[in-house]
């Protein structure tokens, strides 16, 4: 498992198209660098791409507590 995912990788799991798949990674770039973070055209941390679609970050603040 790769740390960054590519358009592949997203088409895969989700069952767009590439080139959906592209915008959606443009677009969630574009959220992380309005956080201030630095984003790789055409890559997505897998971290980040999990919290907005599986809501991981949720269940893990529910188990800590």
């Amino acid at each position: 498992m790769n740390y960054m995912m590519t358009a592949d990788d997203i088409a895969e799991e989700t069952g767009i198209s590439k080139g959906k798949a592209y915008k959606l990674i443009k677009d969630l770039n574009a959220e992380l660098a309005s956080k201030g973070y630095i984003v790789i055209a055409g890559k997505l941390p897998r971290a980040f791409w999990e919290t907005k679609f599986f809501g991981y970050n949720a269940v893990i603040a529910e188990v800590n507590t």
